[in-house]
């Protein structure tokens, strides 16, 4: 490759590279909120599954389903084959400065017709002082050689300011995807443990919903046993027994939503959806210290790897900026190469060049201009999207401190709720025994204590998740995740 084509490859790199870069998606910093996740819309929705189906239920703590998640996940995937991709380029770019060196070397026999080369007898005749009688009678225009040869070359940029501004550009977008790719690794901490505390609630919705089921039977054996004894009325019968009936109708639909949401945490990280899973962790609960946004907001400056990526990505539009000015430069290379030729059996002799080439732009003034203009405007926009941004990261972490403030507040009522709910249930209990009461009252009093423990339920649940979305706001949710969430 000349010095012409370097520059080219400079150019191209980084363009190429800023395209790419900038074109790459930014992930979103809180969960999806789709009905129906699919990894068609959402990478980080599927995964590769590596394992087959046993007949042992896998049981899976929520740190064991996050590695999974980091080793199968297939957003992560795609964000390390990224990284990948832009360190081969690195590596691409990386080569225009050092030396290219070749050994080549082969034999043969060739066959020349000098005559198709310009040497006819026309042109011997010009060489009539050599041959005084004229050319030798057994001359012929159809010459055959045998030709070995040797030869080692060399070839180096020695300055370009096109390609020193493409390996910039290189080595900025290099460090751009190593951090979308750990921006995906926070993206697959924060799907994994949101699907895993999903499926504990709704666990903890089954399980509510089984020990209502049991306390419905009871109530309405109870009925059906004192109406067969005449002691009670057909209603008091059949008040419990469509109570009954309306709670299996709440178990069978809180199952059938608990194993779907276990069939998408399976998704996330590579575990066959027909395994069978035991979730061995309960749903964590933990009280935050208070942070103030400002503590909060410095944070996610040092930490956060989108804002990050994002510095990097300046850095790249910059370095194009430089390389498309960098061609009204003069550019230096050196080449040459030692050899060794033997013709016709005769002693081999060395042969050799070396050439310094200089390579001076006169006028390409328009197009420069244009190239630079476009990569200035691009440079304005990103550094836009920087100062964008450094808001955007405030909203979120107020926002964040907002929704983790208000969520413990709903947690410590709902929690309240619960206690009054079941204590309540307790009398109307003793009072239906006593026959104080019919089951009306006390109907009622168990569905108060079953929409009490789903509220609870569901407070904890988005408590948890509030307490996610912060860490994820300030950058440190891969390594601070069981803090937050009080494990």
């Amino acid at each position: 490759m000349d010095v012409k084509e370097a520059a080219q490859f400079g150019r191209r790199v980084a363009l190429g590279l800023m395209c790419l870069v900038v074109g790459a998606p930014v992930f979103a910093q809180y969960p999806s909120s789709a009905q129906n996740p699919s990894s068609a819309a959402n990478p980080f929705y599927g995964s590769i599954t590596v394992h087959t189906v046993s007949n042992e239920p896998l049981k899976l703590s929520l740190d064991d389903a996050i590695r999974r998640g980091f080793e199968n996940n297939l957003g992560l995937k795609e964000a390390e084959s990224g990284e990948k991709l832009f360190q081969g380029e690195r590596n691409i770019a990386l080569q225009q400065f050092l030396p290219t060196i070749n050994l080549s070397g082969g034999t043969g026999v060739f066959q020349h017709n000098l005559a198709a080369q310009g040497f006819g007898p026309s042109t011997l005749k010009q060489f009539g002082s050599v041959f005084p009688g004229g050319p030798p009678a057994g001359l012929s225009l159809i010459t055959k050689d045998d030709l070995t040869q040797g030869q080692l070359s060399f070839k180096q940029t020695l300055f370009s300011g096109v390609v020193i501004a493409g390996w910039k550009a290189a080595g900025a977008a290099a460090r751009s995807a190593y951090f979308a790719k750990m921006t995906a690794r926070g993206e697959v901490v924060q799907q994994v443990a949101t699907a895993y505390l999903r499926c504990i609630a709704d666990g903890s919705n089954v399980d509510n919903a089984t020990a209502l089921v049991k306390a419905d039977q009871v109530q309405f054996e109870h009925a059906h046993a004192a109406h067969e004894a005449g002691t009670a009325a057909n209603l008091d019968e059949l008040r419990p027994k469509v109570q009954l009936q309306s709670q299996q109708q709440s178990l069978i639909a809180v199952q059938n939503t608990l194993e779907k949401d276990l069939i998408l945490l399976k998704r996330e990280i590579g575990v066959d959806p027909g395994q069978k899973i035991i979730l061995t962790d309960p749903a964590p609960y933990g009280d935050l210290a208070e942070q103030t946004p400002a503590e909060v907001r410095a944070v996610a400056y040092k930490s956060r790897q989108d804002y990050q990526n994002l510095q990097n990505q300046i850095i790249e539009l910059r370095a194009a900026h430089a390389g498309y000015r960098a061609q009204r430069w003069p550019s230096l290379s050196f080449g040459g190469y030692y050899g060794v030729d033997k013709v016709n059996g005769s002693p081999s002799h060395g042969v050799f060049s070396a050439v310094g080439t200089l390579n001076v732009p006169i006028f390409r003034e328009a197009g420069i201009r244009g190239e630079a203009d476009l990569a200035a405007a691009q440079l304005a926009a990103a550094k836009a999207q920087f100062s964008d941004l450094q808001a955007k990261i405030d909203q979120q972490v107020r926002s964040a401190l907002l929704d983790v403030d208000a969520a413990k507040k709903l947690v410590d009522v709902a929690r309240s709720n619960v206690d009054l709910a079941t204590e309540a249930l307790s009398d109307e209990t003793d009072r239906v025994n006593a026959g104080v009461d019919d089951t009306l009252p006390l109907v009622t009093a168990q569905a108060s204590l079953a929409s009490a423990q789903s509220n609870y339920v569901q407070s904890l649940y988005r408590y948890n998740l509030s307490k996610l979305a912060l860490a994820r706001a300030a950058g440190v949710i891969e390594l601070q995740y069981r803090v937050y969430l009080g494990k």
